[in-house]
């Protein structure tokens, strides 16, 4: 099955609906807003920095962005006009944030358009990573940064030990919404291939035990990819996500997966 963000303009309004309350929820996590806070604290923005944010989705990134010290505007592209939408829904007092539909292959910016561009979660969703890179290198400055943060999806887990049911869940999830689960170890090449000089990479860990918020939502999209495949029946997906609740509610959840950023910068 492949990744739906792979074609997400084909994706059903259910769908995305789901997906954008997932990208809300995702950055809710105080883990997730410290990974990136550390890795925007890494790039030396000039004074009234253009930002472009490529896959922004419904703009949680792109909103912290916009009130990032010393970032004058923000831009944030999306093949998706429903994530579009809600992105500005979700920012209606914002005036040096736009939004815009657009695809991280083909940009429509000038050469030079930006002092910084973002890639947050993307990479790993795309078939081709090394043209949205290529895409970046051209629309920054000379001197302009690059910042790229993903996971790390081949340690996506729920085990608690030997053949847990919910590690089926796990990479059924994988499967459907992750393009490549092993993007991440190769981001440093790619981003120099495209011309940037890349700094070492950053690793974090999402950790998720009492109250699990993003890994839990794998197990009902993950029952949710075995069934509509037919692998299993609908009242063993909604069992499987009855066991996760019940770990939830008995403390016996866990849920991790590592994240790593880099930051790159184009040549003078």
């Amino acid at each position: 099955m492949p990744d739906v963000f792979a074609n997400i303009t084909a994706v059903p309004p259910q769908a995305l609906e789901m997906i954008s309350n997932v990208l809300e929820l995702r950055a809710s996590i105080p883990q997730q807003q410290e990974m990136l806070r550390t890795y925007l604290r890494d790039i030396d923005f000039p004074d009234l920095a253009s930002v472009l944010e490529v896959g922004c989705g419904t703009g949680p990134i792109a909103r912290v962005l916009a009130t990032w010290p010393k970032v004058g505007e923000v831009v944030g592209v999306d093949p998706s006009p429903y994530l579009i939408d809600k992105a500005r829904t979700l920012s209606p007092n914002s005036p040096n944030l736009v939004f815009q539909v657009g695809d991280g292959t083909a940009l429509t910016f000038k050469e030079a358009s930006f002092d910084v561009v973002i890639l947050h979660t993307v990479l790993t969703h795309v078939p081709a990573p090394a043209a949205v890179l290529a895409e970046a290198h051209r629309v920054v400055h000379p001197g302009g940064w690059l910042g790229v943060c993903d996971g790390d999806f081949a340690t996506a887990t729920l085990s608690t030990g030997d053949l847990d049911p919910l590690q089926v869940c796990v990479n059924a999830f994988v499967e459907g919404f992750v393009n490549d689960r092993w993007m991440v170890r190769r981001m440093s090449r790619l981003a120099a291939d495209a011309g940037f000089e890349v700094s070492p990479l950053r690793s974090y860990g999402l950790v998720e035990t009492e109250n699990p918020g993003l890994t839990a939502t794998w197990v009902d999209r993950g029952a949710d990819v075995l069934a509509s495949r037919g692998q299993i029946s609908q009242e063993l997906a909604a069992a499987l996500k009855a066991e996760a609740k019940r770990r939830a509610e008995n403390h016996a959840f866990f849920g991790y997966m590592a994240y790593a950023s880099m930051i790159g910068r184009k040549p003078r």
